[in-house]
């Protein structure tokens, strides 16, 4: 069984959501006019990869397939550099398409990729991991990392369709399947208690199988937060503001850190540390202070983080794209599911740092 979600505005796509898709609604996903794809994965795909390449070869595509280095190796520009000359080998037209088949980083990078590829060729995004599915896969950011810095070369390039396939996260680490719950929670505290109230009564290893019903729901769930979040506002003019709840204070983290941290183990910690600086503005109560820190923590995730002080995170912060005017901005909540972003001096972040465990 499969849920469709569908993204309007400008730049309208598909996603489908559940367990056992195949590959028949990658094939769906494709216009008529497309002849050739070249398919971009990971390499610990490639058996799949190869498999959807024989798929659409017998329903009359030519397909390739292009692997490229994991995690956050792959999004280089020499690795772009080398897929566009792929494009080129294989004489990929206007019309024909690429599928990226992998996390975040692989429909970050693929995305560039087609985005750029004669200004733009259809792009259809696989994603197979929990992150992927509820974070990168969708909404349209694609990006490279440079020498200065992750993500500072990219373009919003939604997917015409999303294919997430439950079934891929089967081999998923345990540890990469709760760093993905992290957003999902994320979702929930910004726009749907839902998500709140499934992870809070469900037990943590029944969540986070594959196989869950649970953990269906609730991906499902925050799919439909962030697609309605960028159908209102796909270049991040104002609402999609909201979908960085806890990514100022994560993404210094992982920068400070050379990126070892997951993803989502940092956003778990910046959401707990945004928790607190609403409450100490006195938008939050205690009690939904608590609550943050319940719900990362049972599912595995970091709440506190100790290793670079607030000043040193502070500079960070100030360095980021997101920074207006040297002012630190911050996604804070008022309530569950009240989010607004606010500008915020650095003054107020040291009490609330400390409460997590960093230091002055």
């Amino acid at each position: 069984m499969s849920t469709i979600i569908r993204v309007t505005g400008e730049h309208p796509s598909t996603i489908t959501v559940g367990h056992g898709l195949g590959f028949e609604p990658i094939r769906e996903a494709l216009d008529e006019a497309v002849t050739k794809v070249l398919i971009v994965h990971a390499r610990p795909l490639a058996a799949r990869a190869e498999a959807l390449a024989q798929y659409l070869n017998e329903q009359g595509i030519v397909a390739s397939t292009a692997d490229h280095p994991d995690a956050e190796a792959g999004k280089s520009i020499e690795v772009v550099s080398s897929l566009w000359d792929e494009c080129g080998r294989l004489q990929l037209g206007r019309k024909d398409a690429i599928i990226a088949m992998g996390g975040g980083a692989t429909t970050d990078m693929a995305g560039f990729v087609a985005a750029t590829w004669l200004r733009g060729i259809t792009l259809i995004n696989v994603p197979t991991t929990l992150l992927a599915m509820v974070d990168a896969a969708v909404g349209g950011k694609t990006g490279i990392n440079t020498s200065v810095g992750k993500n500072l070369v990219g373009s919003f390039y939604p997917a015409a369709a999303v294919v997430a396939d439950m079934d891929l996260l089967e081999s998923l680490p345990a540890p990469d399947l709760a760093a993905g719950a992290a957003e999902v929670i994320k979702c929930g505290f910004i726009a749907d208690p839902a998500i709140l109230r499934i992870v809070e009564s469900t037990d943590p290893q029944e969540l986070l199988r594959a196989d869950s019903p649970q953990l269906a729901e609730v991906t499902t769930r925050a799919i439909a937060v962030k697609a309605s979040v960028v159908s209102a506002d796909l270049t991040e003019g104002g609402l999609r503001e909201i979908l960085n709840y806890g990514h100022t204070l994560a993404h210094a983290i992982e920068r400070a850190n050379d990126y070892t941290w997951r993803h989502g183990d940092a956003v778990a910690v910046g959401c707990c540390f945004a928790a607190r600086l609403a409450h100490a503005r006195g938008q939050l109560s205690a009690k939904d202070v608590a609550r943050h820190d319940d719900l990362f923590s049972r599912v595995g995730l970091p709440t506190r983080y100790e290793g670079h002080t607030i000043k040193e995170l502070t500079r960070i912060m100030l360095s980021d794209k997101k920074v207006r005017r040297g002012i630190l901005r911050f996604v804070l909540l008022d309530g569950i599911a009240k989010p607004r972003t606010v500008s915020v001096d650095p003054s107020e972040l040291m009490a609330p740092a400390e409460q997590i465990g960093i230091g002055a």
